[in-house]
């Protein structure tokens, strides 16, 4: 029998043996299907988280409107004369409105 020289012979004695491992290879190839071309990729994942934090501050900010609501409902319930003078400033004909405001410091 004849020996026959491999040409790719010197090229493959320079790859590591991970790397002509199939299993390593199929896992390689595994893992980047699964971070880039997946349809639940890494980029779509951290999107995706973003767009929920995102909509747990809006719910935060709702929950407050909706609580100053509420305690405007009870104040319309509870004196619908002093409500309309103090948000809508309304007044009687015959009436002048001081309006003083507090500064903040």
């Amino acid at each position: 029998m004849a020996v026959r020289n491999n040409p790719f012979k010197p090229i493959t004695r320079n790859i590591p043996d991970t790397l002509k491992n199939k299993f390593f290879l199929v896992l390689v190839i595994a893992a980047a299907w699964m971070i880039f071309f997946d349809k639940h990729d890494f980029l779509t994942q951290f999107k995706l988280n973003q767009t929920l934090k995102e909509l747990e501050t809006d719910r935060t900010y709702y929950q407050e409107k909706i609580k100053e609501v509420k305690e405007d409902k009870r104040d319309i319930e509870g004196n619908k004369e002093k409500f309309a003078r103090e948000h809508y400033y309304m007044k009687k004909q015959d009436e002048d409105v001081f309006i003083f405001v507090e500064k903040e410091e």
